[in-house]
């Protein structure tokens, strides 16, 4: 069976976060189709020294591709302690997060993606600049992003409407290279609903957050696993999920437009009366099809609410965990002081 323990059956909802972290740093990877990208970074992390040592906690999420067989592998090759977290599917990056803090141990806790765009040598940085900081949280912010241009373009419409919708500190990248302290982690994983938002539940926390510049490298391999699907489905989550500015817009317009209304029902009216010309068929047209658009649109804002409400009533989960495997824990920690 290899050097590594195995759990089965642990639910979503069960969490490994202690009270008194054992470790000064955890790395929560989202692996998804990252067969041929995870084995090199993870090797490149196990060459890191982190004084009071560091674990990596992998997450696959529903990976179709041998992803799996990568990671187990890596359990038994690492010097750095690994959870190895498998959920029953896909259930989206932001889902995978959250079930990698649920059993994070560190007093501190880094996230990044599995494509080795974050390098690793930028860890250490990240983690000392958030623990002399005085912060809860520490974003990346990429002096020079290495995404492809409509990736490019979405993330900056999602920061550009958090500004808005989220009580976030303007100018304030959001980015999936962060670092977020034991204290931010254990109130983020409270939130079981299916739709969660990392960045979102984390402002909702705190507002002791700030950024560190940090370098972006290309893709080692492969292609990004984030569709404009994903992109449109994270946007939806921040929109229906930890703001109701839309409602709010949804009315304002609604007023807005009846005020329309009633200006041009007086303007027909005076018209009839003074010239006794009726209005065409055109502009009644126009005015029936803006309102009913409108309209429309304002139901769908208050159906995309009133969806979510009844998955999260129902119990649509936010993750399954099927299985939860980790490197031996008498492995020494890795640490400056080996």
């Amino acid at each position: 069976m290899g050097d590594y323990a195995s759990l089965r059956g642990v639910g979503a909802g069960d969490r490994e976060t202690s009270l008194t972290p054992s470790l000064t740093l955890s790395i929560v990877i989202p692996v998804y189709r990252g067969e041929a990208t995870i084995g090199p970074l993870v090797r490149a992390l196990d060459t890191l020294e982190i004084d009071g040592g560091f674990e990596l906690v992998l997450v696959n999420d529903g990976s179709p591709d041998a992803s799996q067989k990568v990671c187990r592998e890596l359990l038994e090759t690492s010097r750095v302690p690994i959870t190895l977290v498998r959920l029953s599917r896909n259930f989206g990056e932001h889902n995978a997060v959250m079930a990698g803090l649920r059993h994070a141990r560190g007093a501190w806790i880094i996230t990044m993606d599995d494509d080795s765009q974050n390098p690793p040598s930028e860890v250490p940085r990240l983690l000392s600049y958030a623990q002399s900081s005085g912060l809860e949280v520490i974003y990346g912010r990429y002096a020079r992003k290495r995404h492809a241009a409509w990736r490019n373009l979405g993330s900056a419409f999602i920061n550009s409407t958090a500004d808005l919708l989220l009580d976030k500190p303007r100018g304030l990248y959001l980015s999936t290279f962060r670092c977020m302290s034991a204290f931010v982690a254990r109130n983020i994983v409270a939130y079981a609903g299916p739709f969660p938002y990392v960045d979102g539940l984390i402002l909702q926390v705190t507002q002791d957050v700030g950024s560190l510049e940090v370098v972006h490298a290309e893709r080692a391999s492969g292609k990004s696993g984030y569709t404009l699907g994903r992109l449109l489905s994270l946007s939806l989550n921040m929109f229906a999920n930890f703001s109701i500015k839309p409602l709010h817009l949804s009315t304002l317009v609604g007023f807005s437009l009846s005020l329309v209304g009633m200006l041009s029902a007086i303007f027909v009216a005076i018209e009839a009366l003074t010239s006794g010309t009726t209005p065409g068929w055109a502009s009644l047209m126009v005015v029936v099809l803006l309102i009913s658009g409108v309209q429309l649109i304002i139901l769908g804002v208050v159906g995309e609410y009133l969806g979510r409400v009844f998955l999260t009533a129902n119990g649509k989960p936010q993750s399954v965990v099927a299985t939860v495997e980790r490197s031996i824990d008498t492995k020494k920690p890795a640490s400056a002081h080996e």
